[in-house]
């Protein structure tokens, strides 16, 4: 995994143009990873409101997220050492979408709206979601370091960052 956020390690070459506007189902595993702007706020641990099911992000990441890039430093086996990690797919992401970052591709396709300005795929930039402030990059606190006895409601953040 690069340690350099400029280093998109997602292959957004060779991809049909606008894409993203096809059915989710009808996309290739490719240009579904493509989705994925890097913001790294998936990782984030959230607090769900049981009376009213929202949803809040909190600065706590998990455990293998890496704050300097917003990546995951070891996604490709992630469910070996983090089982509760979900897997995003057309399949999954009704079940998932709500709690999902409201700026997030995934779900903002799912429910039909547009990418976001700063999407990589539109600026061509990995490094256009930290520039606009839609990232946590090096703002977040690992979960390893919260002690249980903390209040995660300290760590709330608003949503969205970067707009919507």
């Amino acid at each position: 995994m690069p340690s350099d956020p400029r280093s998109d390690p997602i292959d957004r070459d060779g991809l049909r143009p606008v894409f993203w506007r096809r059915a989710l189902t009808d996309l290739t595993q490719k240009e579904w990873e493509a989705l994925c702007d890097g913001c790294g706020k998936c990782c984030l641990n959230k607090l769900e409101d049981e009376e009213t099911g929202e949803v809040a992000l909190t600065r706590i990441a998990c455990r293998l997220f890496d704050d300097r890039t917003c990546r995951c430093s070891n996604y490709d086996v992630r469910l070996l050492h983090v089982p509760e990690c979900v897997v995003l797919t057309p399949a999954t992401l009704p079940k998932a979408a709500y709690f999902m970052p409201e700026t997030c591709a995934y779900r903002r396709l799912h429910e039909g709206r547009e990418l976001p300005a700063w999407h990589p795929l539109l600026t061509g930039d990995p490094m256009s979601p930290h520039k606009a402030g839609a990232s946590l990059i090096d703002e977040t606190v690992n979960e390893t370091l919260v002690p249980d006895d903390d209040d995660w409601e300290d760590f709330v953040i608003e949503e969205p960052l970067g707009g919507a």
